[in-house]
């Protein structure tokens, strides 16, 4: 704007001169001749400066309309220009925050990433290990020990461990024998078929073709191993060396998916280890049985204070009664020597006395002694049916 405003004044200070010249060529003193030439043109130039005047007045004017309301739209723009100003704060913030949670879950996708490398590699170290069957065992025995333990069974006192049984069948070390209420016990054998279903499980189960049939053939072998597993546990017998205990050993497997799997592949296995007396158990299948037995020797307990209390309150009844005949001899004793003592009164009183003052006659009439009370109060006798009832005592008892 202030660009044109100083053409225009250019503009309108040459238009003056222009004028002023023409005017003084036409009218000034002293002036002997005037070209025409030079004066129409100076008055052509004159009439287009003036119309190129009006021409950027008009634009000016224009111009100065157009920046009103250029300058009403940006303060009625303004609030809009705040607005978009925190906008732009918001959004520059916004992608502070997404540049650092970006960076944050980069780190955390390399952790997890980390985490998984160190969880394959320790998921392929365990199963190379429980391909071993030392290893296997092992660990059987300390799950085992795990669920006696977390059913309330106390080592030594309701279960113990790697003992050895014997009967018509031979010699066996089950892994653990439980002790029942009543001297009874059941044995506990943990067992781990574990290599051909750790590979079944290699393959996923909504294969087809060939690895389908490949993981069918591997969960066979499985049912297979648990199967020679429970033939074994029903050859050893084990209930025969332990007295009159149940006709059954337990088979326990560490994983409810060592069982669940095999009892998917094959759903007749459970009823056939049933025939061969022996049960497969899982963990919870297994925690489920020790704590009933766990309960089963509370409730033996709470029975066995139960009979004491009684025998030693029945004893106490019996010890009552004969305390109560040696109340009754008592009393009947202190009865008797209350008879004798008035006895003693009277003869004291009718005939000792008598004769003493015949005496006293030849000496001084002092009396000789103080009166005696005979006594008058009664022996009150036992009513309570359990002092009344007690048997006789036995001459020479000491109870």
């Amino acid at each position: 704007m202030d660009g044109v405003l100083i053409i225009i004044t250019a503009l309108t200070v040459l238009a003056a001169a222009v004028v002023g010249f023409f005017i003084g060529a036409r009218f000034g003193r002293g002036q002997s001749t005037v070209d025409t030439e030079k004066l129409r043109s100076a008055e052509e130039r004159a009439v287009g400066l003036s119309a190129q005047l009006e021409l950027l007045t008009t634009q000016h004017e224009q111009l100065q309309e157009r920046h009103d309301i250029d300058q009403k739209i940006l303060r009625t723009l303004e609030p809009v220009t705040k607005t978009l100003e925190r906008m732009d704060q918001k959004v520059q913030e916004l992608e502070r925050q997404r540049t650092s949670q970006h960076s944050q879950l980069t780190e955390q996708l390399r952790q997890a990433a980390s985490s998984d490398e160190q969880l394959r590699q320790t998921t392929e170290t365990l199963a190379s290990a429980l391909r071993s069957t030392a290893t296997r065992g092992r660990w059987g025995e300390v799950q085992l020990r795990r669920v006696v333990e977390a059913a309330g069974l106390l080592e030594r006192v309701d279960f113990d461990v790697q003992t050895q049984v014997t009967s018509d069948s031979g010699t066996g070390t089950p892994d653990m024998i439980v002790h029942l209420p009543g001297n009874k016990h059941i044995a506990v054998d943990a067992k781990v078929p574990f290599s051909a279903y750790w590979d079944a499980q290699q393959i996923s189960p909504a294969a087809t073709g060939e690895e389908a049939a490949r993981r069918h053939s591997l969960l066979t072998q499985h049912v297979r191993a648990v199967r020679s597993h429970v033939d074994a546990l029903g050859k050893k017998s084990y209930w025969e060396g332990l007295g009159a205990s149940p006709e059954i050993v337990i088979c326990f497997l560490p994983s409810e998916a060592l069982l669940s799997a095999a009892i998917e592949e094959d759903p007749d296995l459970l009823d056939w280890a049933f025939s061969k007396k022996v049960a497969l158990a899982s963990p919870v299948t297994l925690w489920s049985v020790l704590k009933t037995v766990a309960f089963s020797w509370q409730q033996d307990v709470l029975t066995e204070d139960a009979k004491k209390l009684f025998d030693a309150g029945r004893e106490l009844h019996q010890r009552l009664g004969l305390l109560a005949g040696r109340i009754d001899t008592l009393g009947r004793s202190i009865g008797q020597s209350a008879k004798n003592y008035n006895q003693f009164i009277a003869t004291l009183e009718t005939r000792v006395i008598p004769s003493a003052r015949r005496l006293s006659a030849f000496g001084d009439d002092e009396q000789l002694m103080s009166e005696l009370a005979a006594i008058d109060e009664p022996i009150r006798p036992l009513t309570q049916s359990e002092l009344t009832d007690a048997p006789e005592l036995e001459p020479g008892s000491n109870d």
